[in-house]
């Protein structure tokens, strides 16, 4: 962090200066934020004016975020100057928790978003617009770095919804419960959440009453080491059972090392991943599948290379991974995914995201088949040679190019 922005880290700022009337006197934004209220900003932040696209701006706000390990995020932002202001440039990072509410994150936001457009509005000639007041800290809020945490850095996150619907003759019911903790540290995170779904459906035809559940539960832990600036190592366990996959009961355990190309500290901006799991799984199966047995172990191993790329004109992901049984090769997954938000020219936006995948590793599937009611209800799986998913899609804009002015007036 530049060291003039270190010089204000502890102020705050209040902007009392009305609006000027013409646009051009007013420091022109870009604000190119998806985990923002760009609402509460645009009603807040005065002195500015906002721009639809990053070419008329004298400042573009560029977000990014990773989430944290209080169950927050960390927000980085580059104040990148445009055109007069090309010259200054800073950034800032701060970080939220998952017990902050959303007015209180988006008002950290406000915070540092004024803290970060001060060299701006200096330049500007707006410093009659700035009063800065310096808190004085007392020894008691003077925090040390080594303060000790009752909770060892753990978060733990409780969660449950339904969904109840029905007419005269039908009845559905949805049940999703969830415990999860989660401790990060620089060397170490580790990841433990169980689950229990539970889908199911009542059918009143001609006097008679069908009852068919889907649920399945879950177990997962993850544990990943930090072994420098490039490598990694962890480790994958999981339990569950699952009607839809045929599963009675099942476990796995799989190590892992995974390299990135890039430090991970740049990780909200740009990574290249290559990582290789291998491990034994068991099956207890409900009915005897295709292959002839109601349970048997598995040695599986997989390899993926994945990339994500985060800059001021879109954002990349995208994944190549080959999934393998050992005992028989020709049981094996080979998948791809992308998703794609790319700045093509001027107000013009294009969008694609998708997974394909070519499966050949259904060992699960039951050699009773499937029934013409689990069919309609999608009770069981199904095989398939492949599976895929796609959305695209552009959006273009044009006309003015200042939006300051918010109506939220019948929510469109």
């Amino acid at each position: 962090m530049p060291n003039l922005t270190k010089l204000f880290v502890a102020f705050c700022f209040i902007f009392n200066l009305s609006a000027q009337e013409s646009d051009n006197q007013q420091l022109k934004i870009f604000l190119d934020c998806d985990a923002c209220d760009n609402t509460y900003i645009r009603q807040n932040l005065e002195n500015v004016q906002f721009v639809r696209d990053q070419n008329f701006a004298d400042v573009h706000l560029f977000f990014t975020t990773q989430r944290n390990g209080s169950g927050g995020n960390e927000f980085v932002v580059d104040f990148i100057g445009k055109g007069d202001y090309i010259e200054l440039k800073d950034k800032f990072a701060f970080n939220t928790n998952t017990n902050m509410t959303n007015d209180e994150v988006r008002n950290l936001t406000l915070k540092f978003i004024k803290l970060g457009l001060v060299r701006y509005w200096v330049k500007a000639g707006k410093t009659d617009a700035i009063s800065i007041n310096i808190k004085q800290e007392t020894k008691e809020e003077i925090v040390s770095e080594d303060v000790e945490d009752p909770w060892n850095y753990w978060v733990f996150r409780l969660g449950a919804n339904g969904n109840f619907s029905g007419q005269e003759t039908r009845r559905n019911s949805r049940v999703n419960a969830s415990i999860s903790a989660r401790r990060v540290t620089e060397k170490n995170k580790l990841f433990i959440r169980a689950s229990y779904n539970e889908n199911r459906n009542v059918f009143d035809f001609e006097g008679e009453e069908s009852v068919t559940i889907r649920n399945s539960r879950n177990l997962n832990i993850n544990d990943a080491i930090s072994i420098n600036n490039h490598w990694s190592i962890g480790a994958f366990a999981d339990l569950r059972t699952s009607i839809f996959s045929n599963l009675d009961f099942s476990w796995g355990f799989r190590p892992a090392i995974e390299y990135n190309f890039y430090d991970y500290a740049d990780s909200a901006k740009k990574q290249i991943t290559l990582s290789y799991r291998n491990g034994v799984r068991f099956n207890d199966y409900i009915e005897l599948t295709i292959f002839g047995v109601t349970e048997e172990y598995l040695w599986e191993h997989e390899l993926s290379l994945g990339s994500s790329i985060n800059q001021k004109w879109g954002n990349i992901s995208g994944e190549a991974s080959f999934e393998q049984f050992v005992e028989d090769l020709t049981l094996n997954q080979l998948s791809f995914r992308l998703n794609a938000n790319i700045r093509i020219f001027k107000g013009f936006n294009f969008n694609i995201g998708g997974r394909y995948s070519i499966t050949s590793n259904q060992v699960e599937l039951s050699a009773g088949g499937v029934t013409l009611e689990e069919l309609l209800l999608n009770n069981q799986q199904l095989p398939s040679g492949f599976n895929f998913n796609l959305n695209l899609g552009f959006n273009y804009s044009f006309g003015s190019i200042y939006n300051t002015i918010v109506n939220p007036r019948f929510g469109f």
